[in-house]
């Protein structure tokens, strides 16, 4: 199975790939990218790859990642489809890691592949475009295999639609709002856009091929349990999600409206600079009470957002009950001032902010 996307590919694939287990197969899951170890990308039966394991793989294929000067994701993939074998997977679940025309992923003929939403992102690899991106992200179609659409707005749709028909493929456009209304699914994972994800995951499935076409049972029985770490998940007083663009943010806005949480809501966020993160702040500022502004751990140096301007937009900024936010560069004094008081604290933002956070609060990583 093959899935791309801008957002929501990573909930699409671990609800297949739960629905899937729901039938008895034994089943890789490959996600990217990852909160705290890189472990998590590669999955059997919800089991990360082993620390041994990694590591032997990778002294293995050393000698080609370097004779071919591969990216860290291009030797990932070749890891996880290494230990998929050696592992004896029945069937993979494969997220693209980007784009999907030339990602390292596309190497595979799938059973089936789907595109879930397309969105401005990695303009300098993508296009600057909708119409670019989504040439892109249908270069996973193949032909004679079923390629299901999750994408809403029709003149993208359309491109999707056009690129996939002319690579051979099945199209498949299900009705993603009216599926998504059915009373016996019932996704774990929070939000409306969940709900549309878990359509989607379902309309895949029912284009598998025989024998891995699952029935209905364990369809709703895999979207019920699929579960995936930092979309909107709350444990205890914190609830961690992973909304780094735009689109995501919104979504999560959304999934705050609708499932409203135990207030004060204290916000700890660091987005990447590369990002439109004023734009993206905007509809989230009204909804909290408290804002730490910060820089997590392991953010590449050139990908980290300018104090300065954030300091300048935070004295024109005022949040709920009036106060401001606060600039704060050391992250684990961010979380813990945020975790002080009552309420619930709301880490979001990239990847790393969320993975820094599971690891320094007890009990939460995502890989032990």
């Amino acid at each position: 199975m093959h899935i791309g996307g801008t957002n929501g590919k990573g909930s699409v694939a671990a609800m297949v790939a739960a629905t899937l287990r729901a039938t008895g197969r034994r089943v890789g899951l490959y996600t990217s990218p990852h909160l705290e170890s890189v472990r998590e990308r590669i999955r059997v039966d919800g089991v990360p790859i082993g620390a041994d394991a990694f590591a032997a793989w990778t002294e293995r294929l050393r000698p080609t990642i370097d004779r071919t000067g591969a990216s860290f994701f291009e030797a990932t993939t070749a890891i996880a489809f290494a230990d998929f074998a050696a592992r004896e997977v029945e069937i993979a679940v494969v997220e693209v890691g980007l784009g999907g025309r030339l990602d390292s992923t596309n190497v595979l003929t799938p059973l089936a592949a789907a595109v879930t939403v397309v969105a401005l992102e990695h303009a300098e690899y993508l296009g600057t475009n909708l119409d670019a991106i989504a040439r892109e992200k249908a270069g996973i179609a193949k032909p004679g295999i079923p390629f299901v659409i999750g994408e809403r707005d029709p003149s993208v749709r359309e491109i999707l639609v056009a690129e996939a028909e002319a690579r051979g493929a099945h199209v498949v456009v299900p009705d993603v709002d009216t599926l998504s209304a059915a009373p016996w699914i019932r996704p774990a994972l929070v939000g409306a856009h969940q709900r549309r994800n878990a359509a989607l995951a379902v309309a895949l499935c029912e284009h598998l091929p025989a024998p891995f076409t699952p029935d209905r049972n364990a369809v709703a029985r895999g979207v019920a349990a699929a579960r995936l770490p930092g979309r909107f998940d709350k444990r205890g007083l914190h609830l961690f999600d992973v909304a780094h663009n735009p689109h995501a943010m919104e979504a999560l806005v959304r999934a705050l409206a609708d499932r409203p949480v135990p207030t004060p809501l204290h916000g700890v966020i660091a987005i990447m600079s590369d990002k439109p993160w004023a734009h993206m702040l905007t509809p989230l500022v009204p909804r909290l009470d408290r804002l730490w502004l910060t820089v997590a751990p392991g953010t590449p140096p050139d990908r980290v957002w300018d104090l300065a301007e954030l300091a300048s937009w935070s004295e024109g900024t005022t949040l709920r009950g009036g106060s401001r936010p606060v600039v704060e560069p050391e992250f684990e004094r961010a979380l813990g001032d945020a975790s002080a008081g009552a309420g619930t604290v709301l880490v979001t933002g990239s990847c790393y902010t969320v993975g820094a956070a599971l690891a320094a609060l007890p009990g939460f990583s995502p890989i032990r």
